[in-house]
């Protein structure tokens, strides 16, 4: 009996050097880097339509997702890609699910729609938010919109109290145009481009003059898009807004933080005539109106929320667009409004919220009425709270 020794290769593995596992955990992150600052595009269909999502992070987060929602004449990237790829706001985005939704036709890249095209109500557009929600299965949300964005965010959260834990409104005008904004938007539309009449609701009108770099991107990524077409047809649309109709028996009913900038077109030219220009006042009818307009709806809309749970946040140096010009002040801003409603605890207290620590003995009268509402203004400098001839609380920052 004779038996045949068979030969049999046994390897060992051998675990990665430390050089060699370092390199694949730096890969890995880098990976997972270019993931989130890119995020993943989906098209979610919704009873009204396809919308463009973008979603940066996990689904798996039992915090609400922050959900943004961009104002005419952007789409998410160019409205909020500064203020959430900003170093100070990424301890945020490390906690949070960023759903970033572009309006119908307004992402980037987007194909015109046809002539004769009947573009969605702002109404609708809302009513397509709850079919995001849906695909990727969050429950709440915390809603982050400027201008038009806003509005459509407000619709939603009116019609679905339930899903929205919180609101930033920034430049938010929840009123329709009355009949002297009509007729300034008529004459505008006769005498200026599409691209200078959704500038000037972009910018204020001294950005405008001085034709800052920010301006002139815009002006010349507006001029030049392929879909400006289905851009008028979101402008107009805007325009066509109805009354969101607040009163203290339909408002929200979750925290809200509104922002202006004090040099946006919703604070400048409302009764001062600095920003005009004597010149040519018929480019100035449709810009002074729309100032006065937005400036009284957003101190109407204030009046109109629940004042212990709303917090008006005007920004110095700000302009048209807090969000990009900015970012530093509105990230300090939202990560305290966080805070508020109980996320993020243990992140480290802000410059601003800080001071609203020490303000909060000054923000009674002397007879120990407290204000309606709480104002947090910040300045460009930090210094002591100025007083408050309202009786709001002030923060300067």
């Amino acid at each position: 009996m004779t038996s045949e020794m068979q030969e049999i290769a046994i390897t060992e593995d051998k675990p990665l050097l430390t050089g060699q596992a370092d390199a694949a955990k730096d890969v890995a992150e880098l990976a997972a880097r270019i993931l989130l600052d890119q995020g993943q595009e989906h098209s979610v269909e919704t009873p009204h339509g396809i919308l463009r999502v973008t979603l940066h992070g996990t689904r798996t987060t039992r915090r609400p997702a922050i959900l943004t929602c961009h104002d005419v004449g952007l789409d998410s990237k160019s409205c909020f890609s500064p203020l959430f790829k900003f170093d100070e706001m990424q301890e945020i985005v490390k906690n949070f699910t960023l759903i970033h939704i572009d309006a119908p036709g307004q992402e980037e890249g987007a194909s015109a729609y046809p002539p004769g095209y009947q573009y969605p109500s702002m109404e609708t557009v809302a009513e397509m938010i709850p079919a995001v929600l849906q695909f990727f299965n969050f429950r709440t949300v915390i809603g982050v919109g400027v201008g038009a964005g806003a509005y459509i965010l407000s619709k939603f959260t009116l019609t679905n109290p339930d899903s929205v834990e919180g609101l930033v409104l920034v430049n938010i005008d929840t009123n329709a145009k009355g009949w002297m904004d009509w007729a300034a938007h008529k004459l505008s539309s006769v005498t200026s481009s599409l691209t200078e009449q959704i500038l000037c609701h972009l910018f204020s009108q001294e950005e405008l003059s001085a034709n800052t770099d920010l301006v002139q991107s815009h002006r010349e990524r507006i001029s030049k898009a392929p879909n400006l077409a289905n851009i008028e047809l979101f402008w107009k649309t805007y325009n066509s807004r109805r009354d969101l109709n607040l009163d203290r028996n339909y408002t929200f009913k979750c925290p809200v933080m509104l922002v202006v900038g004090d040099q946006a077109p919703y604070e400048d030219a409302a009764v001062s005539s600095r920003s005009c220009n004597f010149d040519n006042p018929v480019k100035n009818v449709d810009f002074f109106f729309s100032c006065y307009s937005s400036c009284v709806h957003q101190v109407e809309c204030n009046s109109k929320l629940d004042p212990t749970s709303t917090s008006f946040l005007k920004m110095a140096d700000a302009g048209g667009l807090p969000q990009l010009t900015q970012p530093a002040k509105l990230t300090e801003a939202f990560k305290y409004f966080i805070q508020g409603m109980g996320y993020m605890a243990s992140s480290c207290m802000t410059r601003l919220s800080r001071s609203r620590t020490t303000s909060l003995s000054s923000s009674y009268s002397m007879d120990g009425s407290r204000s309606r509402s709480r104002t947090l203004s910040q300045g460009s400098q930090g210094g002591q709270m100025p007083p408050s001839p309202s009786q709001t609380m002030e923060v300067s920052c």
